[in-house]
């Protein structure tokens, strides 16, 4: 049964300091010490300010409710998508968890001026991170310090003219899953719920984007981009390719952000942050073909996103969003020589077949909040919807589900840099089952485990430093 437990699309684990007893509580007072130390803002050197760093900093704490540890019947890495990860250990117990995490990112720039308005640059950051659930740190993601390993946050180098336009090649983030974070989910309180849910892909690897000059279109300012990410090349019968096109309106104190990402052969799945690459890693899947004549298919998935914020008033800002997810679905497929399995809203009503097929599927999830400003103070509140999807697929893969996930939240600018902050949160499944499409586990950021409990609530307290 060890096929089962590879391709899983890894969960985004929520959590700041409880006890100091465990290493990742060691660590981050050891971060939070040496960082407050520091003055805020970018630190320039080299000729001419050449250099640049900057990044973020953060620690937090959470304790949820209505947390199922271990209780799924197979390995707890198994993929949600696998039929034999559905059953839930009897009577299991289930209730309060503490989580702790500290991640910190940060940004390595360089820019020098070509003359002619011409300026070339460079970007690299990674995202380093650790989190344990009661002290147990095998709920880090991939057992280690690197949020994604082979996968670089920024790894590029860009030219730019103010009347031309720009074009960056290299690894960076899509803009589906960056913009969706920052600013939309991260200041709602919602950052994984609303930006690593649904069918696109967070990571580009082997990019090229295009960036247009800022329009002046119906008293506002347009900016427009366009992406091309041809994953590993070594895939030549399922050769991946993604696309994204990107526009940003800004009149007055309104914002518009609108993605379409379309992506072709990239890995099964709805978790709107993973790294884009093919449908498995290893590059001999794309030839593998089974005993009984099965080979691993090909994968579509499509993203539509539009995002809003209005600055009411020099206090109040108002955001939402919706969001439209398209898989073509994959069906159950084994590679044995590299123990991977790609699978997505399978069918598995026929026992019989040689492959139970993936079926295509659509749904449509939605984003609302606002914040408040007073002094130091921010106050907010948000609200994701992940609805139920569109599918003629007879088995049921948790397509009927719905989540709602609501918080409010307050934080402290301390100044230099340093935040403050505490969020409260529920989430209300429509009943209890396969989580929705759009969320990659039954048991998504950390919240309680769709098939234990139609409700969970949690309470994160912690810092976010900028530098």
């Amino acid at each position: 049964m060890a096929h089962f437990f590879v391709a899983r699309p890894v969960r985004e684990t929520r959590s700041v300091v409880y006890r100091l007893k465990n290493r990742s509580a060691q660590i981050a007072v050891a971060l939070s010490v040496l960082l407050l130390q520091t003055s805020a803002g970018a630190v320039d050197f080299g000729p001419d300010g050449m250099f640049s760093l900057t990044g973020f900093a953060e620690v937090t704490a959470t304790t949820e409710a209505n947390v199922c540890m271990k209780c799924q019947v197979a390995d707890p890495n198994t993929s949600k998508q696998v039929r034999v990860a559905d059953a839930i250990i009897p009577g299991k117990p289930y209730g309060n968890v503490t989580a702790t995490l500290w991640q910190i990112q940060p940004y390595l720039g360089a820019k020098y001026n070509l003359g002619g308005g011409y300026e070339v640059s460079a970007l690299l950051s990674q995202r380093y991170r650790y989190s344990t659930v009661e002290g147990n740190s095998a709920d880090t993601r991939y057992q280690g310090y690197v949020d994604i390993p082979d996968s670089w946050y920024e790894k590029n180098i860009a030219i730019k003219h103010d009347d031309y336009g720009s074009v960056r090649i290299g690894a960076m983030t899509s803009r589906s899953w960056s913009v969706a974070d920052y600013p939309y989910g991260s200041n709602l309180g919602v950052s994984y719920e609303w930006g690593a849910s649904g069918s696109g892909y967070g990571m580009l690897g082997n990019a090229i984007r295009i960036g247009s000059r800022q329009f002046d279109v119906a008293d506002g300012d347009l900016f427009m981009e366009l992406t091309y990410d041809q994953g590993n090349t070594n895939f030549t019968r399922l050769k991946p390719a993604l696309y994204e096109a990107y526009a940003q309106f800004h009149k007055g104190d309104l914002v518009m952000d609108m993605v379409y990402q379309d992506a072709t052969n990239g890995g099964a799945g709805a978790w709107g942050h993973a790294p884009f690459n093919a449908i498995s890693p290893f590059a001999v899947d794309d030839g593998y073909t089974s005993t009984s004549g099965v080979q691993f298919a090909s994968n579509h998935q499509t993203l539509a996103l539009l995002m809003a914020r209005y600055q009411y008033n020099s206090k109040v800002e108002i955001s939402g969003g919706i969001r439209r997810n398209y898989w073509s679905g994959a069906p159950l497929v084994f590679n044995p020589a590299t123990q991977w399995t790609t699978a997505f809203n399978v069918d598995y009503s026929n026992p019989l077949a040689a492959s139970n097929p993936g079926v295509s599927a659509g749904s449509t999830d939605m984003l609302l909040g606002a914040r408040y400003r007073s002094g130091p103070w921010t106050f907010l509140t948000g609200m994701v919807y992940l609805g139920a999807a569109d599918t003629s697929n007879s088995s049921d893969r948790g397509q009927t589900n719905t989540a709602l996930i609501n918080t409010l939240g307050a934080r402290y600018d301390v100044g230099k840099g340093l935040i403050l902050e505490g969020t409260v949160g529920a989430v209300h499944y429509g009943k209890k089952g396969l989580s929705p499409m759009s969320m990659p586990d039954n048991a998504s950021f950390g919240h309680a485990d769709s098939r234990v409990s139609q409700d969970g609530n949690w309470l994160t307290v912690g810092f976010v430093y900028v530098f």
